[in-house]
């Protein structure tokens, strides 16, 4: 890879984990306002996003809202980007981008084809079959339907894996949740350094 990768962190829910998150380089930061052990009340998230330097993107995630729902619950959490799980729509991701949001759309690395085309939003996401599962997979598979693509890679990074999972995708960047938690949704400030300096290493 060239350019430095674009890492971003996700699931987080204190000020110190954002803190750490920053400090070591994280280029977006993930709040998830849809039902998880990560979850966080838009009002929470806002708290959380006052402390964030302007440079450092802030992301609302969801899962099945509809894209006005996750609109007007990202106004509220003061975010400046929406990403979409799910089955979406090109119209969807029209929206976000309408009202004045970065987006980014996330699918799993099994799906079809054409939900891998340009539907216009800021990054495509790649998972797991199984998002959320914590394991990781064949991160080259996607490679060529992605290229020319901005993406990010994500399911089953640590610190451990994501240098290599970075060259073999040939991805723009890294999304992780569970690799950087000591238990489900608690994340470990020490994981989430290591990941950032590694991810970070890797470009």
């Amino acid at each position: 890879m060239s350019a430095a990768p674009f890492v971003k962190v996700c699931g987080l829910s204190t000020a110190q984990d954002v803190d750490i998150a920053v400090a070591h380089g994280a280029d977006a930061l993930g709040f998830v306002l849809t039902s998880s052990p990560r979850e966080v009340s838009p009002a929470r998230a806002a708290e959380l996003v006052s402390a964030v330097p302007g440079s450092v993107a802030t992301v609302a995630v969801f899962r099945s809202e509809d894209a006005a729902t996750a609109i007007r619950l990202s106004r509220e959490a003061s975010v400046g980007w929406i990403q979409l799980h799910g089955r979406r729509t090109p119209a969807e991701i029209a929206a976000v981008k309408a009202a004045g949001f970065h987006a980014i759309r996330a699918v799993r690395m099994d799906a079809e084809p054409a939900e891998f085309e340009d539907w216009g939003e800021d990054f495509l996401l790649i998972d797991a079959a199984v998002p959320g599962s914590g394991e990781s997979w064949d991160y080259a598979a996607v490679r060529e339907l992605a290229a020319g693509r901005r993406w990010l890679v994500a399911g089953g990074l640590d610190a451990g894996n994501v240098a290599t999972a970075l060259a073999k995708s040939q991805a723009s960047g890294a999304d992780v949740s569970s690799g950087v938690e000591s238990s489900r949704g608690v994340k470990d400030p020490q994981l989430i350094s290591a990941f950032l300096d590694a991810a970070k290493a890797a470009g």
